[in-house]
């Protein structure tokens, strides 16, 4: 008596006993690619398996070998290594087309692609407080210069502490922690970036800035923690990871809101309830977010600005 897997936006497919799934959907007619020939030697035939994981047969040898060096998740199998023990299994076929096959194929020689998962991340957001009036009063190989210093600074503290940076645009960047760690040491390593970074730029202003171009630099951070999906979106791009979702909105509204905080370092309650050791906090606060019903709690654990911010409005958004 067969046992029947659901191809989400396919059909149901018989599989008999000893069959494999790819062997039971090449059978059902559908077009499942198997470039090995079903032998365990390419990745052409994985599934996501949405239900029912517990009912397949754990992986084999061969499959093994493959998932310890592409790093697929759990409920990513190989069709041609998985065998039915029961029914409700339901999986979606990865790859069903050739723009599938180009994109999740291609890119075989890389290892740390993320083909598209929930994880709780740390999120960090920075931004160069007032870069506009260096700019206007600076010679353009000046100002990508000091861009360049004031990068390095950031990239050493993030990657120092297993950080990953996702996006730079313009005088700012957004970076995650806890692709490799969990959510309480990643916030750690977030925390203790961003102090790096503060210290460090101090050290740059007095040391760089103010003696050869009479200027200072200070800058807004904000960390939040949540759930978001993580994947590689691009084509052909050696780092095109991408991290999306609400909780990121919410970080980069907290970096924003360091200006009406008057604060350089913006975290969540949330966040700063995971930290083992808490750095000093200069007080909480409330800010009211696009889409958030109750006012939502900050703990300010950088210092005030040197020199005045521009008021914002109070909705940071």
């Amino acid at each position: 008596m067969p046992y029947y897997v659901n191809f989400k936006g396919e059909q149901v497919v018989p599989v008999e006993e000893g069959q494999t799934m790819l062997q039971a959907s090449l059978a059902a007619g559908i077009p499942h690619y198997h470039a090995c020939g079903g032998k365990g030697q390419c990745t052409t035939c994985r599934v996501l398996v949405l239900q029912g994981q517990e009912q397949l047969t754990p992986p084999t040898s061969y499959e093994r070998a493959i998932k310890n060096v592409k790093k697929f998740p759990d409920n990513v199998r190989l069709a041609c290594q998985s065998r039915v023990n029961g029914d409700g299994v339901e999986v979606q076929r990865l790859i069903r087309d050739e723009t599938d096959r180009y994109i999740l194929i291609n890119d075989s020689e890389d290892t740390t692609r993320v083909m598209g998962e929930r994880r709780k991340l740390a999120l960090f957001f920075i931004d160069i407080r007032d870069f506009t009036p260096f700019i206007e009063a600076s010679l353009p190989f000046d100002v990508i210069h000091i861009m360049r210093r004031i990068f390095a600074i950031f990239q050493n503290a993030i990657t120092h502490y297993n950080g990953e940076i996702i996006e730079t645009a313009g005088d700012g960047l957004y970076a995650v922690f806890g692709l490799n760690s969990k959510i309480k040491q990643a916030t750690e390593s977030a925390v203790l970036a961003g102090l790096k970074i503060l210290a460090d730029l101090r050290i740059f202003n007095n040391t760089y800035m103010r003696p050869y171009f009479s200027h200072t630099f200070e800058v807004g951070i904000g960390v939040h923690v949540g759930k978001v999906i993580v994947g590689n979106v691009g084509i052909g791009l050696s780092n095109n990871l991408t991290v999306m979702g609400y909780p990121v909105n919410i970080a980069a509204r907290l970096q924003a809101a360091t200006r009406e905080l008057n604060n350089s370092f913006v975290i969540s309650d949330l966040a700063y309830r995971l930290l083992k050791n808490p750095p000093y906090s200069m007080g909480r606060s409330y800010l009211n977010l696009k889409g958030v019903s109750n006012a939502y709690e900050v703990k300010l654990i950088g210092k005030p600005y040197e020199t005045k911010q521009p008021t914002i409005a109070p909705e940071a958004t």
